[in-house]
């Protein structure tokens, strides 16, 4: 396991199908070991290729695949006390078109690839790195995926217009887990609706909630990302609604399991409205409670707090330690505290 950190690391591998990747736990754990601002894993698939699966109906393993990888590695992310570690999981077919972004590698000092099956264009940016690591699988172990469904004529593979909504603050892996399976599922425009600054003031630790601005750059910055070539629609949203309580051309909605409530509340609206049902897909395996994962993962997922008031809490808890009172008694008088000593944090937590 490496134990220098590296400011970022970039993991390529290649998955013959969407069963749970643990032949990939060691790498990913050794990487997000080592990195300490940002760790970005690419999934190579003749799977991800345009059209060759429906991703509609294989909505279930593909949220259980990226789920599966952004929980090992935010696992040891808060474990290192961490959390503001970037973690971002691609999925990119094989004989796609388009070659990977060019800011793919952007701030990773260290490369690792696992397993064969990448093909050798992609790779040549990377080969030039001092510190590239090779780590071939013979006989890597998976999880069984759920046999996908038989096709159905009248369910189309994708959607062309999806909407999703949230807070979006301090993006982390279970926002992106969100965003990423709305894009997987979305052919030509993807609306994400933002939650106003003026809705969030009763959020715990609202003084280091991340601005408007910033949370709606967040989100584009990833969506660009993980699927270039699609219409991006940020909105504000002041409403349970935004634009789902309006908008004719929309066909789906994504959302979690914890605020499916809300996907009844729009359904509730657009019927008294006389607009087009939508499609809604749940966002399942990132909750505790789901019977979609197996035990072991269930239990990992337990201890991972994928959540921005985790992270607002952890901020606000640093600030705390870094703001106040820097005094330490010594032999009965008052001294300051020195850089480096207990009740500071260090330059690399702040």
């Amino acid at each position: 396991m490496t134990s220098s950190l590296t400011t970022g690391i970039l993991v390529l591998a290649s998955l013959p199908s969407l069963s749970t990747p643990q032949f990939l736990a060691p790498t990913i754990i050794s990487a997000a070991n080592a990195a300490s601002s940002r760790l970005r894993i690419v999934l190579f698939s003749q799977l991800f290729d345009p059209d060759a699966i429906s991703h509609t109906q294989s909505w279930d393993n593909v949220q259980r695949l990226l789920t599966y990888v952004y929980v090992q590695a935010t696992k040891i992310a808060q474990d290192k006390d961490n959390p503001l570690l970037q973690i971002d999981v691609l999925l990119k077919g094989l004989n796609a078109q388009e070659a990977l972004p060019e800011n793919i590698g952007e701030g990773c000092e260290l490369v690792y690839r696992v397993s064969g099956g990448i093909k050798h264009s992609y790779l040549l940016p990377f080969l030039a790195y001092t510190r590239y690591h090779r780590r071939d699988s013979s006989s890597p172990s998976f999880c069984p995926a759920r046999a996908l469904p038989p096709l159905q004529v009248n369910v189309p593979s994708m959607l062309p217009v999806v909407a999703l909504g949230g807070t979006f603050d301090h993006l982390h892996a279970g926002h992106k887990i969100l965003l990423s399976m709305a894009a997987w599922i979305t052919s030509r425009k993807l609306i994400v609706g933002v939650t106003d600054d003026t809705l969030l003031k009763s959020k715990s630790n609202a003084h280091v909630l991340e601005s408007l601005d910033t949370r709606r750059n967040n989100v584009r910055e990833f969506l660009e990302l993980f699927k270039p070539g699609l219409e991006y629609d940020i909105v504000t949203i002041n409403d349970v609604y935004g634009p789902t309580g309006w908008d004719l051309d929309i066909q789906g909605l994504v959302v979690s399991r914890e605020t499916i409530n809300g996907a009844e509340m729009i359904s509730t609206h657009r019927e008294k409205e006389q607009l087009p049902k939508l499609s809604v897909f749940i966002i399942d395996v990132i909750s505790h409670t789901s019977s979609n994962i197996t035990e072991d993962d269930l239990s990992l997922m337990r201890q991972t707090k994928m959540s921005s008031t985790h992270i607002r809490n952890w901020i606000a808890m640093h600030e705390k330690q870094h703001y106040q009172p820097q005094n330490q008694q010594v032999d009965g008088e008052s001294k300051p505290v020195e850089r480096g000593q207990v009740g500071w944090i260090s330059s690399q937590d702040a």
